[in-house]
């Protein structure tokens, strides 16, 4: 009679030392990974270890995920491909799924996820296991996008998108257009990524959505409102995400609320801050550093304040200038705001020094001249800047001269009344 320990008993010894010999847990799930569940005649037996080594690659993961090892997580992954030809193939894409998202805590893991969905995109395709490749090239693209790979996220959306729409799988050809749109988004070609998107409306439209991915439509159809200077409808969509996401206890909520501040701050409704940060979902962020950054732009936008503004900036650098879409507002929002300071003190002057204007709005020299040339330029006030003595020439509006503009009517008139002489006279 054997006195070797069964594989569940094997299993249980794994579990337990998980967390006091990490060592020993992680050369127990080996072994039983590298058993082999052979040729046996006893199916249930089969079925058994099988079951064994699913629930030993599971616990494994977890091991290298709670240890942030993403190469042992990698690993796993490509163990689990001996199992998975063993299995059916709606078991295979759960356990790969699952085993995928213990990357999710561990920290700068993209490159490697990145390296492994490529090899288990093309083993898929090796395998005929279309549906696996496709999830698989759609998370692809996902971690593609936020490495700002545009390019052959571009070209991998291309091949996808004709098999998706020979296959009429609608699901997924929502969640690529979805992507898609992204990704133009990303690259400034906001004409294609509005016509992804409306392609991922249409194709959503005829399947049950689910609330999460109907909340990511919402926050792309707003960030590309917000590109377009409609904060009214881009605050709507934001909202809606927002609810959506609360409802689920998500953690992109928070991210769909400092966009739905930033809308009131960028439609001069900065006093609506506090009262928004009072409704009963978002009185749980209210505390949160992101939302205290939005707060404090949001004062110093009231204010016409650009030192506060600034310090703002340098205060919340990490959450400000992390968000793309947060930081294209924002300067845009600087810009106006150092405008309207300047227009401020130059106004009462017809002569003033560049000097005194750059000291006024705490700003370097160069910077203050070349906002002013700018300005000049846009017709926001005239003038001329004399570079030689370092002075701003400011002169009032001139009155408009309609003597050319009547001098140009009358000549067609004259013109009209020739051309029906003439016509008279032909006939």
């Amino acid at each position: 009679m054997s006195n070797q320990p069964t594989t569940e008993e094997l299993l249980t010894q794994a579990k337990t030392a998980r967390t006091s010999e990490p060592k020993r847990a992680e050369a127990i799930y080996l072994q039983i990974l590298g058993m082999s569940y052979s040729a046996s005649s006893n199916t249930h037996e089969s079925s058994e270890s099988l079951r064994y080594q699913e629930a030993a690659l599971i616990q494994l993961g977890e091991l290298y995920r709670d240890q942030h090892n993403a190469q042992g997580v990698a690993d796993v992954i490509n163990k689990s491909r001996a199992f998975m030809s063993s299995t059916a193939k709606a078991k295979t894409a759960k356990l790969i799924r699952t085993l995928l998202d213990f990357f999710g805590p561990i920290p700068n893991s993209r490159d490697i996820q990145i390296q492994v969905l490529q090899t288990n995109v093309d083993w898929a395709k090796r395998e005929k296991r279309i549906f696996l490749k496709h999830s698989l090239e759609t998370r692809l693209i996902s971690l593609q996008l936020d490495a700002l790979q545009y390019k052959p996220a571009l070209s991998l959306i291309d091949s996808l998108l004709t098999e998706l729409k020979r296959l009429d799988d609608k699901m997924v050809l929502t969640e690529v257009h979805l992507l898609e749109s992204r990704v133009y988004r990303g690259i400034g070609n906001f004409p294609k990524a509005k016509a992804a998107l409306t392609s991922s409306r249409t194709a959503a439209n005829s399947i049950y959505c689910p609330p999460h991915l109907q909340a990511q439509l919402d926050l792309q159809s707003g960030i590309l409102h917000a590109e377009d200077k409609d904060y009214t409808t881009a605050y709507s969509y934001f909202f809606e995400t927002f609810e959506n996401l609360s409802s689920q206890d998500d953690p992109g909520a928070l991210g769909a609320l400092k966009y739905m501040l930033l809308c009131k701050v960028m439609l001069n409704l900065s006093e609506d801050v506090t009262s928004l940060l009072s409704i009963k979902l978002a009185t749980k962020y209210a505390q949160l550093r992101d939302v205290e950054s939005m707060r404090a732009i949001a004062r110093a936008h009231q204010n016409r304040n650009l030192a506060d503004f600034e310090k703002a900036l340098r205060d919340y650098r990490d959450e400000l200038s992390s968000d793309t879409t947060i930081r294209t507002h924002l300067s845009a929002l600087y810009d106006t705001l150092l405008e309207q300071n300047l227009l401020r003190i130059v106004e009462p002057y017809s002569v003033v020094e560049v000097e005194y204007v750059a000291e006024q709005v705490k700003q370097g020299r160069q910077a203050v001249e070349q906002k002013l040339s700018q300005m000049i330029l846009d017709k926001v006030f005239h003038g001329v800047l004399d570079q030689q003595r370092g002075i701003l020439l400011v002169y009032d509006e001139p009155e408009s001269d309609d003597a050319y503009g009547t001098a140009i009517d009358t000549v067609q008139q004259i013109g009209k009344v020739v051309d029906s002489l003439y016509a008279k006279v032909s006939m």
